[in-house]
């Protein structure tokens, strides 16, 4: 037979069955171009990972095993091809379902997730059951069992998608991690891993182009029960929270992939991989076993579900982008040119376009991702990342090329076509691979040109000077965004060791601008850094991103000469001199001197001001419950103004004006229509006064201003509801203010539902002045406040948090009594449901809208209320996000424990 001839035969035996079928060829392309798009996109779409991670694995990667699952089906159990419909209406519930689940988990539409998760799982039963019924029919075929795997893998999704749908609840911990790893597992490793190890049995042999080994039919029928059953028994044990069990059931599917490596490794000793599909394979393989490997180490050392956790969340991008990813693309490039068919040329055109620079794709591709596993500096992961997915998205924009050739040479009469060569030599292969590590190595330069610290680049800090022969040890901390000391003092010519240890729940690390660095440091590591003979200044930081922005800097100053600089540092460091002329220090200068006169008030009280120091044992803190309302419609109160020197942060004392000893003054709580009758005494040193905007009458007389020892009474009917502030109205009213005189009402509107919890945050600015002095009157004119608290005290609900318990219904009043800061006050963690302000809903939960509030952003003066409850225990902080105003102080939490029962 001619080529011409078999050209011919080969296009007519393709014709029938295949051509393009928008529903089976489209959906994979469409689902990897929007994970591009996501990729790309991260900061400015809402979850992004998960988002990313269901577009690859419940998209594109489900949609290509139902297709190919079912072609290679046929062709084993040599069936007729199926007909368009039954399978058309399979792939559309399938991507239907999927474009269901994502909506509905992106807009927190359970019921939406719900349908979608039924959808797919319906699509894939179906897709099960119907191979499962022509498997039993059908006529003894030799690699039948292939079809056991898809079958087996078809009963693990719909569990995943049921577990899934629970996910979307979001239940509490644990149950929220023990039922992700579950999914996970049951998804990943069952319904994709069984699917792929079972095609490999006869599709990596013909991908290589040689036989089959003698042993493959036995090695798949021995694997598929230990795969199988190791998915059921991991999902189980992960679901129940046994760590041990969930690592020996991973340990015995690596045991399962072992059977499974000895038909797979047979075939790749008699040819070498040649294109981008037998490359990318391996690959993969390789990444599902290394992340594997891992991940029953971690379950198997890990203390807490937690710590197992974090372990499992680190793996899953690349299990999906190392495994899931690279097994996708690399099957599409070997299946797409034989399923457009029409013959030797156009299959092997189609091909060449697939293979373009593959051994280079292959390379950055892994190379890059495992750059990003390593502990390397954020700039080099980041440009890592970006590689890693210019290389993978490249092989869908070469399918579509692909499929373009492939056209072109159909159009060719076959008496005129010619067959080229299919792969690049070994030479070409090599220079392609070689690219590819030059690629990765220039991304590692770029990273370091950034963040020279990188690969300890930087200038020397002995610069030349006499080395003493001395060594001065120091022992560095870093613990809360801070290394302490964070000033250093040395010798000029003394060897300086720094003994740097992370007490912090993050990680850290120190470089210094001299190219000396340690590693990322765990909680609890410690490593010892030798910086060499000092002869200059030198800066530190650490090169997490954004703990440097967030004050996490070192200061090495040198002093000299070094006769000198030495006594400096014995006075001043506590330096002991032993034997061998090395000094031993535990204790450096700290960040800020003395005062020349010794005294503390000197300086004023902001330069002794620590947003991160703890407030003294026995620290109480203002407490925000809102108080109980009283049932007489007439409420009496005497309020007297005094001078307090009072704490207002840890270790900062201010000459506080106050209203009966408290900034802000006392909480009072009314309805609608009561009538309010206050006494003022002026206890105080100088003339005082106070304005209550719950009430509205002329101020001439209520508000006027009283001498030390005289009281007014000041009358007022709540006729309107809201939070209203109270203060003192005497001229400079902001210094007034800013010194401690102002307070909350609280008048419920009519009709209020009750809440489990009520709490009242008035959020002011605090300008210090001396130590025990009184504000700062040219800092509250110039709008610089030092601090800016909550109920008068900075971040005292951080180290008091407010309590509250799952369930719950939890209602805020924040009033801003200023003087001159606004605020957004907005929790950590929550959505409000309900958001009132300036006396109207601006959110009403029982409006049954399902929208939902992220802060509450008043003025000074204005005030209102939110609710929300907490879904599980844990920490919530709120702050107003104003972020530089809740960096210096507007900060506290809530401390939620398990729930409530209803």
């Amino acid at each position: 037979m001619t080529s011409a001839t078999r050209e011919r035969g080969a296009a007519g035996g393709v014709s029938s069955g295949r051509g393009f079928w928008p529903l089976r060829d489209l959906p994979v392309l469409l689902w990897l171009f929007a994970a591009g798009v996501v990729a790309l996109l991260h900061p400015f779409v809402p979850a992004p990972r998960w988002l990313m991670l269901h577009l690859l694995l419940l998209g594109a990667l489900t949609h290509a095993i139902l297709v190919w699952s079912r072609h290679f089906a046929e062709a084993l159990l040599h069936l007729p091809p199926e007909g368009r419909a039954p399978q058309s209406r399979r792939l559309l519930l399938h991507n239907l379902g999927a474009l269901a689940v994502i909506t509905g988990v992106l807009t927190s539409a359970w019921s939406v997730t719900v349908a979608g998760a039924a959808a797919v799982a319906t699509a894939v039963a179906w897709h099960g059951w119907d191979l499962g019924r022509q498997l039993r029919a059908c006529l003894p075929a030799r690699f039948a069992g292939t079809v056991r795997y898809y079958v087996a893998a078809a009963c693990f999704l719909p569990v995943g998608a049921t577990l899934g749908t629970a996910l979307a609840r979001d239940p509490a911990d644990p149950w929220h991690t023990r039922i992700l790893v579950a999914h996970v597992t049951v998804n990943l490793l069952g319904w994709v891993g069984l699917t792929v190890v079972g095609t490999l049995f006869t599709l990596w042999p013909t991908m290589l182009r040689t036989r089959m080994a003698p042993n493959a039919e036995a090695a798949a029928r021995r694997a598929l029960p230990v795969l199988a059953c190791s998915v059921a028994f991991t999902a189980v044990a992960a679901a129940l929270g046994l760590l041990p069990a969930a690592a020996l059931g991973i340990a015995g599917y690596l045991s399962g992939l072992a059977v499974a490596a000895s038909a797979l490794v047979e075939p790749l000793r008699r040819k070498r991989p040649a294109s981008f599909a037998t490359w990318s394979i391996p690959a993969a393989l390789a990444w599902l076993i290394g992340c594997l490997v891992v991940l029953a180490v971690g379950f198997a050392t890990a203390a807490t579900l937690a710590d197992a956790a974090r372990v499992f969340d680190w793996l899953v991008p690349f299990l999906a982008a190392g495994f899931g990813a690279q097994v996708l693309l690399g099957a599409l490039s070997h299946l797409v040119p034989v399923a457009l068919g029409g013959g030797p040329t156009p299959v092997r055109a189609a091909a060449r376009v697939l293979d373009r620079a593959a051994p280079l794709r292959v390379v950055v591709t892994n190379a890059g991702l495992l750059l990003c596993a390593v502990p390397v500096p954020s700039t080099v992961r980041v440009l890592a990342s970006m590689l890693v997915l210019a290389s993978l998205g490249a092989t869908p924009i070469l399918l579509v090329a692909a499929v373009r050739t492939s056209r072109r040479a159909k159009a060719v009469p076959v008496a005129q076509r010619h067959v080229a060569s299919e792969a690049p030599t070994r030479g070409r292969a090599a220079g392609f691979a070689g690219t590819g590590v030059a690629v990765v190595v220039l991304a590692v330069a770029a990273g370091v040109a950034l963040d020279p610290a990188a690969l300890s680049v930087g200038s020397s800090a002995a610069v030349g000077v006499q080395a003493t022969g001395q060594t001065t040890t120091v022992e560095v901390v870093a613990q809360d965004m801070r290394f302490t000391p964070s000033t250093i003092r040395v010798p000029a010519g003394d060897r300086l060791v720094l003994v740097v240890t992370n007490a912090d729940e993050d990680v850290h690390d120190l470089a210094l601008d001299t190219g000396d660095r340690t590693e990322r440091l765990s909680p609890g590591e410690t490593e010892r850094l030798d910086v060499g003979v000092v002869g200059r200044d030198v800066e530190g930081w650490c090169t997490v991103v954004g703990h440097r922005q967030m004050g996490m800097v070192l200061h090495i100053d040198v002093t000299g000469p070094a006769s000198t600089a030495t006594q400096v540092t014995e006075d001043h460091s506590q330096h002991s001199h032993g034997p061998s002329g090395s000094h031993d220090s535990t204790a450096t200068e700290t960040d800020r001197a003395e005062p020349a006169d010794g005294s503390e008030d000197a300086a004023g009280a902001a330069d002794s001001l620590s947003f991160l120091a703890a407030p003294p044992d026995g620290f109480q803190a203002r407490d925000a419950a809102l108080p109980p309302l009283d049932r007489p419609r007439v409420h009496r109160r005497t309020i007297t103004v005094r001078d307090e020197i009072r704490e207002v942060a840890p270790g900062i004392t201010q000459r506080q004006w106050t209203y009966d000893g408290t900034a802000p003054g006392p909480v009072l709580h009314g309805r609608v229509g009561d009538r309010f009758v206050i006494t003022l005494v002026n206890g105080g040193s100088i003339g005082h006064s106070i304005d209550f905007h719950a009430g509205a009458l002329a101020p001439q007389q209520p508000m006027r201003t009283i001498a030390p020892g005289e009281s007014l009474v000041y009358r007022f009917r709540a006729t309107r509801a809201g939070i209203w502030m109270y203060h003192c109205s005497t001229m400079p009213m902001s210094a007034h203010i800013a010194n401690g005189l102002f307070g909350a009402v609280v008048i419920e509107p009519r009709g209020l539902p009750p809440v489990d919890r009520s709490y009242v945050l008035v959020q002011s600015e605090l300008y210090l002045g001396a130590q025990a002095g009184e504000t700062d009157a040219a800092k509250v004119a110039a709008d610089a406040p030092d601090a800016v608290v909550f109920n008068g005290y900075a971040n005292q609900y951080d180290h008091r948090p407010l309590p509250a318990r799952v369930g719950e219904r939890v209602r805020v009043w924040v009033l801003d009594a200023g003087p001159n800061r606004s605020t957004s006050f907005h929790v950590v963690g929550g959505q409000f449901d309900t958001a009132w302000a300036e006396g109207a809903y601006l959110l009403d939960r029982r409006d049954h809208g399902g929208g939902g509030a992220q802060s509450l952003s008043l003025g000074p003066s204005q005030g209102g209320f939110v609710e929300l409850t907490f879904p599980e225990a844990g920490s919530y902080p709120f702050v107003t996000h104003v972020m530089v105003d809740a960096e210096r102080g507007a900060h506290g939490a809530f401390q939620v424990t398990p729930g409530v029962t209803r």
